[in-house]
């Protein structure tokens, strides 16, 4: 014999899921401001040349891959001739570099896009990269991020890389 649900008891197991996408759309501009803080800590934490802080903001054993576009990998090329296009890297060099920097180091962001769920969310973006003020290289960016009991992590990172021409 077939289980008899009561009309409440049909109605309370679909309003559940109703009510938690509910949830999942109001925490949404939650999120995207706490996404917006790390974007800013990464930022700052560039400009302080904080290698500490920007370690701290990333999920351990993440990915991260730069990719040179193809005027840019033709000027490597003349220097060092087996120079790879796609290079993977990852973000505990990347903090040691802030962290040492001799010079004045920032990173600006344009055009910043974030997507989230509350759970995992991106962030995409141009930016540029200077060194002792001037524009070195730049491209764009995103990040793949997670939500972790410590807050939101770079899980993955991948950037193009255009060189720009400083005397």
């Amino acid at each position: 014999m077939k289980p008899v649900w009561p009309v409440w008891g049909f109605v309370a197991l679909f309003a559940l899921p109703l009510h938690a996408a509910e949830h999942a759309v109001g925490s949404h501009a939650a999120d995207s401001s706490q996404i917006r803080q790390l974007v800013e800590r990464f930022k700052g934490a560039i400009r302080a040349r904080d290698g500490e802080t920007m370690h701290s903001l990333f999920l351990p054993g993440g990915s991260w891959l730069q990719g040179l576009d193809k005027a840019s990998l033709a000027k490597v090329r003349t220097r060092e001739p087996k120079a790879r296009q796609f290079i993977p890297g990852n973000y505990e060099q990347f903090a040691k570099f802030v962290g040492s920097s001799p010079k004045p180091i920032e990173e600006t962001f344009d055009n910043v896009r974030i997507e989230t769920d509350g759970v995992v969310g991106t962030v995409y973006f141009d930016y540029r990269f200077l060194a002792d003020g001037k524009v070195t290289n730049h491209g764009a960016e995103t990040w793949q991020l997670v939500n972790t009991d410590d807050g939101w992590k770079i899980s993955a990172m991948l950037f193009s890389v255009v060189l720009d021409d400083n005397p």
